[in-house]
């Protein structure tokens, strides 16, 4: 009977997925050591000063604090895998639940960002490069870095004052419709466009030195034909391999933008949760955040092995 032939895709799905178990035990591990890496007690911090010896008591024994590391750890551990990350101290609810009722609002904000990085980066970086030395590629190139040397902290005040309270042509704050993805949508996204343009230009300037470009010129290829198709096609692996860096960058940078402009999602949540001191809460935040990133990267994986065949050969 002849062995069961596996396909490369899948194989190569598998493999990555085997390769991801590490990061995420390390990451679970980091959360976990965070109530205890703390300056301090943080059960005094979440309660204050003021609080009485027996409130410290109950509130470590609820915690589960008073029991051996090694007993913690594995509670923590259990308690994940059956999809339980503890009580919110300030919403009174199951952390799953807080995190679960923000979850959607900082994803649907950060696929915007990235497709306005996507579309500014990738336009920007392709004109640039079709346009190597002249004013175009000047202008470009001052532009980007304009956007590396704004922070988004500084950005979406200036955006929000201009487009906003001046000109009123956005609403300033909070979650709706389409109207209020502009303002924090390009606060987190042009910085991240501005990389994303220098990494297009580059790539596609190299790809239209090549000897395969120059004969598929000397065949009578258009201009169109030869960047799009050749060129630009080929220059997608380092293109892609920034996407999947940047939409993990989104999701931090979303901690400041969320709280500039009132938007309920995680990285505001986290912000709320620090000033509380509730610490169940901030652990379910970065968890999520940092899970998210590791299944971003091993999406980008999968897009590589779709893009590129020799990828998943290898």
């Amino acid at each position: 009977m002849a062995a069961l032939r596996v396909p490369p895709i899948i194989r190569f799905v598998g493999l990555r997925l085997v390769l991801a178990l590490p990061a995420l035990w390390l990451i679970l591990t980091m959360v976990f050591l965070l109530i205890h890496i703390v300056p301090g007690d943080p059960v005094a911090q979440m309660l204050g000063d003021g609080a009485r010896a027996d409130d410290l008591q109950q509130l470590r024994h609820a915690l589960k604090l008073d029991q051996p590391v090694q007993v913690q750890y594995f509670d923590y551990i259990r308690g994940i895998l059956h999809g339980d990350l503890g009580q919110s101290f300030r919403f009174q609810q199951p952390v799953t639940r807080v995190i679960a009722d923000h979850y959607a609002a900082t994803l649907q904000l950060s696929l915007v960002a990235l497709a306005v990085c996507a579309l500014i980066g990738i336009f920007g970086g392709i004109l640039a490069a079709q346009k190597r030395g002249t004013a175009t590629d000047t202008t470009v190139s001052v532009l980007t870095l304009f956007g590396l040397s704004v922070p988004n902290f500084a950005l979406g005040p200036v955006l929000m004052l201009v487009f906003a309270v001046i000109l009123g042509w956005l609403p300033v704050t909070g979650r709706g419709g389409p109207a209020y993805f502009v303002l924090p949508a390009l606060t987190l996204g042009a910085a991240l466009a501005a990389i994303l343009t220098r990494m297009v230009r580059i790539s596609v300037i190299e790809e239209l030195s090549s000897d395969y470009v120059r004969t598929a010129r000397a065949k009578g290829l258009t201009d169109s034909a030869v960047l799009f198709k050749h060129a630009f096609r080929n220059a997608l692996i380092p293109i892609l391999t920034i996407l999947g860096l940047q939409f993990g960058a989104l999701l931090a940078g979303t901690i400041v933008t969320e709280t500039i402009f009132s938007w309920p999602g995680i990285g505001r949540l986290t912000v709320q949760a620090i000033n509380a001191r509730d610490y169940p809460l901030l652990q379910g935040c970065i968890l999520l955040i940092a899970v998210t990133y590791v299944f971003v990267n091993l999406l980008t994986d999968v897009v590589y092995a779709v893009v590129d065949p020799r990828v998943r050969f290898e």
